[in-house]
């Protein structure tokens, strides 16, 4: 079949690249995709693979596209069509109504669309969640208030969207005062901070889980964790992500049968009975908690988002072996329990590099050299664009990622690492501690 992959980063890439192994897929398109899809066209003797000059959130340019190249699926990448509506609008087509549109509807959309709507979710199915409470701007006063019957560090969240850029964690009250003044009064993040939600400060360590849904069934997809700061040690300000490992280590038999019971299912089956049955894929960032009688981790929800993590996609997905369409077609026509989920066994490592100053102002149009230099390791393209001579340019603040599969998580490090270090450009950065912490936590297990 012909597929069409809305995206452009570095999730697309590691997305596209499973796609267009799979038996089933013929054309695949990327819209618009990057330097990185743009190789794939020799790639594949099965699949073509083609970029197209068109957004994820032009609507009326996808619906072209996709009658004139017969289409039959469409694979959503980033948050902003969903949110947006764009499985709600293929529904009101009666051209578009037999698509295979992968991506939840507007309403479910809202789970990463606003927090406070996820917030209010979790509360009426008993999911476990951070104490909280939602602001505006004319309760300025009482979020003031809200602050100082809380101990720090304090957590404040943008309600919309914001580029993954809208949490705050602020260690003291006048900080988190200031900043929520920003927020509301002075619109720091536009829109998306109409309202913010604070919440309480769970201690713990993050971890991503990652559900595919068709409505009534699931698969739970490998375990992750990324590292959003810029700064190695976790230090600086928040980014998209500078890297990510899979799978988790103290994610063991145990604590995901928690998962499962107290979040994965009550999620599934909540949207269900209220109404909007989930298709696509479902991020859950979770912190896990140090249960003070039992000693043991539980889980808590920090956030939903609506479709895969970037970079965690980067080594989530080359863990999966089973065949990506015939996954994403189960979810379309809702027998997703009628196949078995193939996950490889060995670790993946994940290394984002990054263009100077990013993620604050950077420049662009940068040549990077080396790539090609790369075996044995996976090179995901983020911000890349090609230029006349068929040169890779720099075209974002997060550039391209090393990924390496390997039998444990120490060799995967140490190769991605290794493979990174062929690459380079001028004002390239890298964090260089990537899954050191989940490295002592095994060592002092």
């Amino acid at each position: 079949m012909n597929i069409l992959l809305l995206g452009s980063g570095g999730r697309e890439h590691a997305m596209a690249c499973q796609l267009a192994a799979s038996r089933q897929c013929s054309t695949l398109y990327v819209a618009p995709g990057n330097a990185g899809t743009a190789a794939m066209a020799n790639h594949y003797s099965n699949t073509i693979v083609q970029n197209v000059d068109m957004q994820p959130t032009d609507f009326q340019a996808i619906h072209a596209w996709v009658l004139k190249n017969d289409v039959e699926m469409v694979v959503v990448g980033p948050e902003a069509p969903l949110v947006a509506g764009i499985r709600d609008y293929f529904a009101s087509q009666p051209a578009l109504r037999n698509v295979m549109v992968i991506g939840p509807s507007k309403q479910c959309a809202q789970l990463e669309g606003s927090k406070d709507y996820a917030k209010e979710f979790m509360k009426r199915n008993n999911i476990p969640t951070a104490a909280y409470r939602t602001f505006t701007a004319d309760t300025l006063q009482d979020g003031i208030a809200f602050l100082h019957t809380l101990k720090a560090p304090y957590v404040l969240k943008a309600d919309g969207l914001a580029a993954g850029k809208g949490v705050l964690i602020l260690p003291t009250l006048e900080e988190a005062e200031r900043e929520l003044s920003a927020m509301l009064k002075d619109a720091k993040f536009g829109e998306a901070s109409a309202k913010v939600v604070i919440e309480e400060y769970l201690s713990g360590i993050e971890l991503s889980v990652f559900v595919l849904s068709d409505g009534k069934h699931y698969k739970i997809l490998p375990t992750a964790k990324d590292y959003k700061r810029i700064g190695e040690n976790d230090t600086g300000l928040n980014t998209g992500g500078m890297g990510s490992i899979s799978p988790v280590h103290f994610a063991d038999k145990s604590f995901m049968k928690k998962v499962e019971e107290r979040i994965v299912v009550p999620t599934v089956k909540g949207l269900f009975q209220e109404g909007t049955p989930y298709k696509g894929f479902i991020f859950v960032g979770l912190m896990a908690v140090t249960n003070d009688t039992t000693h043991e981790l539980d889980p808590y929800v920090i956030e939903y988002n609506v479709r895969m993590g970037d970079p965690e996609t980067e080594s989530v997905f080359p863990r999966i072996k089973s065949d990506m369409v015939d996954l994403l077609e189960r979810v379309w026509r809702g027998n997703l329990q009628q196949t078995t989920l193939e996950i490889d066994p060995r670790a993946a490592a994940c290394v984002m590099a990054v263009a100077e100053g990013y993620p604050e102002h950077y420049e662009k149009g940068k040549r990077i050299r080396g790539i090609d230099h790369v075996r044995g390791s996976m090179v995901f393209h983020a911000g890349t664009r090609l230029d006349n001579e068929g040169n890779v340019l720099t075209n974002g603040g997060r550039v391209l990622c090393v990924t390496t599969l390997a039998s444990s998580m120490p060799e995967a490090m140490l190769k991605s690492y290794q493979e990174l270090a062929k690459i380079s450009w001028d004002g390239m950065y890298y964090r260089r501690d990537i899954g050191q912490d989940l490295l002592k936590l095994i060592v002092t297990k």
